[in-house]
């Protein structure tokens, strides 16, 4: 597990704003948490270097961008399995976004994105024969909203 970073009210405040918008403007962000605009970009840059702040990123509305399916997984996975190992066992396959490993049942959640519901049932097939996916059930996303949009 990676070393925890300590951060402050203002630091925390930095991040609401630039995972609100990540194309915010220094100044900007200097007028929400009452600083001049150098002393939040020392804490940017800090909060990079210790890659509390991993990256930045379009987040793109793929209903506008054509026909597309989007849908969680549930995988089941044998009891010996290893959990580092569950996230590997699909994220290979094209159609998925991302990987969650989780508590209890089921083990893990897979969202993933596809041309329709014939592209979701191969995808399925695939996941369910790699040898270590032992149950699914699919969940369709209807619609979504993040936190701050």
């Amino acid at each position: 597990m990676a070393d925890s970073v300590e951060l402050d009210s203002v630091d925390r405040r930095i991040l609401d704003l630039l995972v609100q918008d990540g194309r915010r403007t220094i100044l900007n962000i200097a007028e929400q948490v009452n600083l001049s605009p150098a002393p939040v970009k020392r804490r940017i840059d800090r909060l990079e270097r210790s890659g509390v702040i991993a990256g930045y990123t379009a987040i793109l509305d793929h209903s506008r961008l054509g026909d597309s399916i989007e849908a969680f997984i549930e995988l089941r996975f044998a009891g010996d399995a290893d959990v580092d190992s569950i996230p590997r066992s699909v994220i290979d396959l094209p159609e998925v976004v991302e990987v969650f490993t989780v508590a209890g049942d089921p083990d893990a959640l897979a969202r993933v994105r596809v041309d329709n519901v014939q592209h979701l049932r191969r995808t399925i097939d695939r996941m369910r024969r790699n040898g270590n996916v032992i149950g699914t059930k699919a969940l369709m996303i209807l619609g979504s909203r993040r936190n701050g949009a």
